[in-house]
């Protein structure tokens, strides 16, 4: 697939690089960044060859939000299909089996902090900001915000944040939950792809039944999450990777692991 000019992808190694590019707009996320996005998150799962993402932003921003300016003109219908839009792009990326790394540079604001939610961990930068500033609009988060802040930081700080519309910074992101680890602005990068390659030589197999087991169980009773990692657990003894590992481990040697 062709870059789309709005959202550029780079190999590193087994690791996709997926940069937001609209620096003259902060990368504020319009319909062809959205479909940018979708479209790389299909042909990243459709590629054995990748086994992590890394997604950021151009620029000293990684998201500023929706682009207003886009929104400013829309009925209920037009916000309805542009919500829908976000959410599709953003499935699109949470439900890839290898895992992705948000390294937010800067502010991830609206739907910018949506995006960072969508993936499964987010390292900051210094100079990052996070907030869901919607209401300040008259509207509320349309790309999963309600949800997924919720599920990373929990209600009471998911409702001060939506319901305040105020931004916080990294370390405050670091103490709730929202950041897994707060940066340098100039190790940002450099710590996320090699957050990246570090989990690209785990057992690719076993990391994605780890993760698609962690968000299938997160929405069920403790039984039925329970039951789904016994499941997977038995099944990872059918692979290769299974007996690689546990081969390596015993020989004292590091397992090559091969996806199969």
């Amino acid at each position: 697939m062709p870059d789309a000019p709005t959202v550029k992808r780079e190999g590193r190694g087994a690791v996709a690089l997926l940069t937001l590019n609209r620096p003259e707009a902060l990368n504020a996320l319009d319909g062809p960044t959205l479909e940018a996005i979708r479209a790389h998150a299909e042909a990243i799962a459709g590629d054995p060859g990748v086994r992590a993402v890394v997604v950021t932003g151009e620029g000293r921003a990684f998201a500023a939000g929706a682009d207003i300016a886009a929104m400013q003109p829309f009925g209920a219908a037009e916000a309805g299909e542009f919500s829908r839009l976000g959410h599709r792009a953003f499935a699109a990326l949470e439900s890839l089996a290898t895992p992705t790394i948000a390294a937010v540079n800067g502010f991830a604001l609206g739907g910018g902090c949506e995006l960072a939610l969508a993936c499964d961990w987010i390292l900051a930068s210094e100079k990052a900001r996070f907030g869901q500033p919607e209401v300040n609009l008259g509207i509320l988060p349309g790309f999963g915000g309600t949800s997924r802040l919720v599920r990373r930081v929990g209600l009471a700080w998911a409702k001060q944040l939506v319901l305040s519309g105020e931004a916080i910074g990294a370390e405050e992101a670091l103490r709730i939950g929202l950041a897994n680890r707060v940066l340098p602005a100039d190790e940002l990068l450099e710590a996320a792809l090699a957050a990246g390659e570090a989990i690209a030589a785990k057992g690719t197999l076993a990391v994605a039944a780890a993760k698609r087991v962690m968000q299938q169980g997160q929405d069920a009773d403790v039984r039925t999450a329970h039951a789904l990692e016994q499941e997977a657990f038995a099944a990872c003894f059918a692979t290769e990777d299974r007996a690689e590992g546990m081969a390596a481990f015993l020989e004292k040697r590091d397992p090559k692991f091969a996806g199969r």
